[in-house]
């Protein structure tokens, strides 16, 4: 239980490090982000103002900023524009999200389509996709543009990948990995590698960004879907065993499944053929996932992620934007939010 106990009591700063580097122009994006999401529409206002007002990480736009500060980029706004979008292209597909999933809870507060309904939040999701491909237009960097857009192509067909295997109790390991590449990490090492195109940097560096963000993407969701199983964390955002509930198969379930015996199996399959799951129904999946250690295996897994993220960066000279952005490969694992 030691990476358990690891992770539950060491706070890794990382996080805010990177937060408090960027802050000037944090506060700017947010701005940003207001402007671009005001409406005429009285609904579409109502609705975008209660996304705001849900707040978030911004661990996307902070990537991009601070990659761009990594790579030295001094030069305009465009680093402030770019990650308003990355974080709206983000909102838009947590928007989609929460309609498939039939979510009615995020960062603890209500979400928009159980509060207005599906539709709207799919058409709302849709205005902020629009307004992000305005803002990559407005940037003028048909780099930028081409990066941004297949992002969106390609987290769209993550989600329907998802779908596809949604309930697939015997998922391969290698499934899950390509749905969370293309569902999560791919906007990472789009984020990171705007700032190194932002600063004008070789391909080596863009290469080195893009792979350091897909491998910290891929650490961070990993830790999401672990965090969603392990009772002894309770200070995130969603409750314990919202992905169980929802159905979702995840590396948890996955490597559970692999190593049970046959009786455990078949119960396990039973409950995940129901529509609706039940505390004990939890209860009994936890207890499973405590008998053979699959949170410590999840982490495992992560920690593989976490070094190719970190070594990515040994082409860039010692600063401490690389120093903080190394250290955030940790947070990302040890985060209890």
């Amino acid at each position: 239980m030691g990476t358990v106990v690891q992770l539950k009591n060491q706070i890794n700063n990382s996080y805010f490090d990177l937060k408090n580097s960027v802050e000037d122009k944090l506060v700017l994006v947010e701005e940003k982000i207001k402007t671009k999401l005001n409406s005429d529409v009285a609904l579409v206002q109502k609705m975008t103002n209660y996304h705001i007002k849900t707040g978030g990480k911004r661990l996307r736009a902070l990537l991009t900023l601070g990659s761009a500060k990594l790579c030295s980029y001094s030069k305009g706004s465009r680093d402030i524009n770019l990650a308003a979008c990355v974080e709206l292209i983000h909102a838009a597909t947590l928007m989609h999200d929460d309609v498939i999933d039939v979510s009615n809870v995020r960062r603890g507060k209500k979400t928009i389509n159980s509060i207005w309904g599906n539709q709207s939040s799919i058409l709302v999701g849709d205005y902020l996709l629009s307004r992000c491909f305005e803002m990559m237009v407005e940037d003028g960097s048909l780099e930028i543009l081409k990066l941004l857009s297949s992002t969106s192509s390609k987290i769209a067909q993550g989600e329907i990948l998802q779908l596809q295997h949604k309930g697939e109790i015997d998922m391969l390991e290698e499934t899950y990995l390509k749905i969370i590449s293309t569902k999560t990490a791919v906007l990472f090492s789009a984020s990171t590698k705007v700032g190194a195109i932002l600063a004008n940097k070789k391909n080596k560096e863009k290469d080195a960004l893009e792979f350091y963000g897909k491998n910290l993407g891929l650490t961070f969701q990993i830790a999401d879907d672990t965090l969603d199983y392990n009772s002894e964390i309770k200070l995130f955002g969603k409750r314990i065993g919202n992905d169980f509930y929802e159905g979702k198969i995840t590396l948890p379930i996955i490597l559970l499944f692999q190593q049970i015996n046959n009786v455990e199996k078949q119960n396990l399959k039973d409950i995940f053929k129901k529509n609706t799951k039940s505390e004990n129904d939890l209860k009994f999946t936890l207890n499973l996932i405590v008998k053979y250690n699959i949170t410590n295996q999840c982490y495992k897994k992560a920690e593989h992620f976490i070094n190719l993220a970190s070594n990515s960066l040994s082409i860039f000279p010692d600063s401490e934007e690389k120093r903080v952005l190394e250290n955030l490969t940790t947070f990302s694992l040890e985060r209890s939010f």
